[in-house]
């Protein structure tokens, strides 16, 4: 008998679970269903994750420093326009929030995928709409690409973002806005991010 009622009690468990099974929506036509979108990811052919920069791209190399390349792909769904911003993150003058700026790029459109090694500190090797501005805007002229310079003599390499992101619109601001205009007009508009951080000393 005990073994009857053992027998019946594992049909009914295969019953209930093949039912559960058969009541489930299948992926249309038989595919499972897709997975979360690819993430933007950022990528250079001059800089690299937890490497040392290389001297031709720091102050380090004097007026022959050039910015270096970087390019992206994936951008996510939606994106309008893209923000690069490179800063190191050691030093925050006065106890503060920011660090220091050595580079922002704004409202590059969604269909660029790059910046060529050596951009201009004009903005003529940028699309069209975009603009660029540094942490010492005007310092020897330069309005572009300011190379990383930490102090001499420190043991500790400073480390260097480069964070880019993907935006949902372009950025209503002028050409001669701060990092404080560009963080604030982001804000709520940020689709998709990725960063390479790279270090270095002298």
């Amino acid at each position: 008998m005990r073994k009857i009622l053992v027998r019946a009690m594992t049909i009914l468990m295969i019953a209930g679970v093949a039912s559960g099974l058969a009541a489930q929506p299948s992926p249309q036509g038989g595919r499972r269903p897709a997975g979360p979108p690819p993430p933007l990811i950022l990528q250079s052919n001059d800089v690299f994750d937890g490497a040392m920069i290389a001297t031709k791209f720091t102050c380090a190399a004097g007026a022959d420093a050039v910015s270096p390349e970087l390019h992206w792909i994936q951008p996510p769904r939606g994106t309008v326009s893209f923000t690069l911003i490179l800063h190191d993150m050691e030093p925050h003058p006065r106890k503060g929030i920011d660090d220091i700026l050595h580079w922002m790029v704004w409202n590059l459109p969604a269909t660029a995928s790059l910046l060529p090694e050596d951009v201009s500190h004009a903005t003529g090797d940028l699309p069209d709409g975009s603009h660029q501005t540094n942490g010492f805007v005007g310092r020897n002229g330069n309005f572009g690409y300011l190379p990383p310079c930490p102090p001499q003599n420190v043991s500790v390499p400073h480390h260097y973002a480069f964070e880019l992101f993907a935006l949902d619109q372009k950025l209503d601001l002028p050409a001669n806005a701060t990092r404080a205009d560009v963080m604030k007009a982001m804000d709520g508009h940020i689709i998709g991010h990725s960063s390479i951080v790279a270090h270095f000393n002298r």
